[in-house]
């Protein structure tokens, strides 16, 4: 790497039932390669609606979204995670997004994210109720009401949209997906590969 840190931007959606797998093991895997990981939440949704999508593909293309289901349920077992689809899919990421990117500001960004996704799609849980994710929150130590008042604030709102519209710069289609340098790696099944690429350099 001729001195230069070797890293990955992974680009996630709180609603992503495959960016849930990658959260679980990218920082494992980046690890062992060397390559630091920068955690980069966005929101799918304007994404999806510059496709002419009104939701999910999952939830457009029925036979796609049982297939999904059964393919992460087989990926989670074999990787010893459990996985419940939740009663509403896609769900409403904004919170969510908004509390990763206070936690981009002050390095709980990690484990939050993971937090979030095992209530998510371990647990079944609403991840845009407020009380919930408070939760979150204090098992982390963190200042929930402090936190929350924080997200409320232009500047957060308007980093959110800015980082959404990176995604959008970067021709990121869904989620996960991993930018190292000028390449885009799309899937979590692309993880391994997005991780060689940067640590080659």
């Amino acid at each position: 790497m001729n001195g230069r840190t070797a890293k990955i931007e992974f680009w996630y959606d709180f609603a992503s039932t495959y960016s849930y797998l990658s959260a679980m093991r990218i920082e494992a895997l980046a690890g062992a390669a060397g390559v630091a990981v920068e955690w980069r939440p966005f929101l799918l949704g304007p994404i999806f609606a510059a496709q002419g999508w009104t939701s999910s593909p999952f939830n457009l293309y029925p036979a796609k979204g049982r297939n999904m289901v059964r393919d992460i349920e087989r990926l989670a077992a074999a990787r010893g995670l459990s996985f419940v689809l939740p009663a509403k899919f896609p769900q409403n990421s904004l919170m969510a997004a908004r509390l990763a990117l206070v936690g981009a500001e002050e390095d709980w960004i990690a484990p939050f994210t993971r937090a979030v996704y095992a209530a998510e799609f371990a647990d079944g849980a609403d991840i845009s109720d407020r009380v919930r994710m408070g939760a979150i929150l204090q098992s982390l130590n963190l200042d929930s009401e402090r936190i929350f008042s924080r997200i409320e604030r232009p500047d957060l709102k308007d980093r959110l949209k800015q980082q959404t519209g990176r995604a959008q710069g970067h021709g990121i289609f869904g989620a996960p997906s991993f930018v190292v340098g000028a390449e885009l790696f799309w899937g979590d099944d692309r993880l391994e590969q997005a991780l060689e690429w940067a640590r080659r350099g």
